[in-house]
């Protein structure tokens, strides 16, 4: 048989695409900077069926480009141009197989879009607290592959921390069951963080066993003005010092960023009067709303009356905190309207972020004067978006031309300031080589170790991350 029809002979011949209008969606990525080729599309529908194309590729010597909800941002799931590659998508495995209230635990399989995650956490009483922007379509798979932040990083740590046990597909096709709900287990090496943010390198996660925590009864939403960065780490000291773990996320927004929403964003508005930089904030907990609300606003208010911060809009209600969130959350998308942008996902320690931002941007400005910056993101976890472009779209593709000029500006100094080039988008095609001028060879070293042992064809997403 061909490779085709073995395929065909594991997942049925309606789950192996292979015309060009079948296999445009799958074939370029969310930003529309990346487009590949590949010789067929396979939809599994079970673990069984991951496996049994895993090892025909493995017979044929054909490429694996594993792929969930292709949200990337890095290029990590679309393939090259080659036309070689076999893409493996894994939308078809959606089943939730349990919940576990007593052990807060879900087992839930690849292909579940977050936010059907989320809501069936929520039925059973339980909060899955990974959250981002994408959640809508993005699938857990490529959460887990990338490690996935999001914006309660700040209290439930990323995706890396949210997961108890994997079963994955190995690049022979063998599947290691690790799926156990423990959260001791000293049996050995913790196999499971090999897989959790490999990119699909090193084989394909199929399932995962997921914490869950208790649902949040109250909530405490607030939008804040403040004149920069330095001042976001000073109240996230003090809020950090007021309410502890109750902080469950705390946003930067510049009004670069916010003017973008306003403008492209069909019902946006803002919520209070325009300002340099805005703080986006939340508590949450099991008790009482009014209490929590309450100690808030005393909170802001000192604030305000030490100049702290120079407005500020407590949500009122459920419709107004998602109307606030929705304004945050819709920056890539409004970015994505405005045009092309150079993108860069980047993390410092907390206590250097207004550094990061104030000496990026005045080396940017003193090479390009007419840059336009873009900056928001987790200041809870120091985790910032940082992107430029050029106001005027006749200039911004002669601007856009100059990305190596401006990441080794951006990405020079972040490794000055002992930070990371990549903070949760992964490192995909679009970061590989800058990673190789950051990382130490003995770090590349074991990385490719690693690959070699358990990938020797080199077959499980080439190219991407090494």
């Amino acid at each position: 048989m061909t490779l085709l029809e073995e395929f065909a002979s594991i997942v049925g011949a309606s789950n192996v695409l292979t015309s060009p209008d079948d296999m445009h969606a799958y074939l370029g990525d969310w930003r529309g900077r990346y487009r590949g080729k590949a010789r067929c599309v396979v939809r599994p529908g079970s673990t069984k069926e991951v496996a049994g194309i895993v090892r025909v590729c493995a017979q044929h010597d054909a490429p694996i480009v594993p792929q969930g909800g292709n949200t990337s941002h890095c290029g990590a799931s679309v393939p090259d141009t080659s036309g070689d590659a076999v893409v493996v998508s894994l939308s078809r495995m959606n089943t939730i197989r349990s919940i576990d209230p007593a052990n807060n635990t879900m087992i839930v399989e690849a292909g579940c879009v977050l936010q059907r995650i989320q809501e069936a956490a929520a039925d059973a009483g339980r909060l899955f607290p990974l959250s981002l922007a994408a959640e809508g379509s993005c699938e857990i798979g490529g959460n887990l592959s990338t490690n996935a932040g999001g914006v309660q990083v700040l209290r439930y740590g990323n995706a890396r921390e949210l997961v108890l046990g994997l079963e994955v597909v190995l690049p022979n096709g063998d599947v290691w069951d690790g799926l156990r709900g423990l959260r001791k287990d000293n049996t050995g090496y913790d196999l499971k963080q090999l897989f959790l943010g490999a990119e699909g390198t090193l084989g394909i996660i199929t399932a995962a066993v997921l914490k869950l925590f208790p649902l949040p009864a109250a909530t405490a939403t607030a939008w804040l003005a403040i004149d920069s960065p330095r001042a976001a780490v000073s109240l996230l000291n003090a809020l950090q010092a007021a309410f502890g773990p109750a902080l469950t996320a705390c946003e930067l927004v510049s009004d670069v960023a916010l003017g973008m929403v306003l403008k492209h964003i069909e019902g946006a508005q803002p919520p209070l009067g325009r300002s340099a930089w805005y703080l986006l904030i939340e508590l949450s907990g099991t008790g009482e709303e009014a209490p929590m609300r309450a100690a808030l606003e005393g909170f802001l208010a000192t604030a305000l009356e030490q100049g702290v911060i120079g407005d500020a809009v407590l949500a009122q209600s459920g419709e107004q905190a998602r109307r606030l969130w929705s304004l945050r959350e819709s920056i890539s998308e409004a970015q994505k309207i405005e045009g092309v942008s150079i993108k860069h996902d980047v993390s410092v320690p907390v206590s250097r972020i207004a550094e990061f931002v104030e000496r990026a941007d005045a080396a940017l400005q003193d090479v390009f004067p007419d840059v336009r910056i873009v900056a928001f993101g987790h200041v809870g976890d120091g985790n910032l978006h940082y992107n430029q472009s050029n106001a005027d779209p006749a200039k911004n593709t002669e601007f856009i031309a100059m990305q190596p000029r401006v990441n080794e500006i951006v990405h020079d100094l972040v490794h000055e300031l002992g930070g990371s080039i990549s903070a949760e988008h992964g490192i995909g095609q679009l970061k590989r080589d800058e990673m190789r001028r950051y990382k130490s060879s003995i770090e590349l070293g074991m990385m490719r170790a690693i690959k070699n042992a358990l990938d020797p064809q080199g077959l499980m997403n080439p190219g991407k991350v090494l």
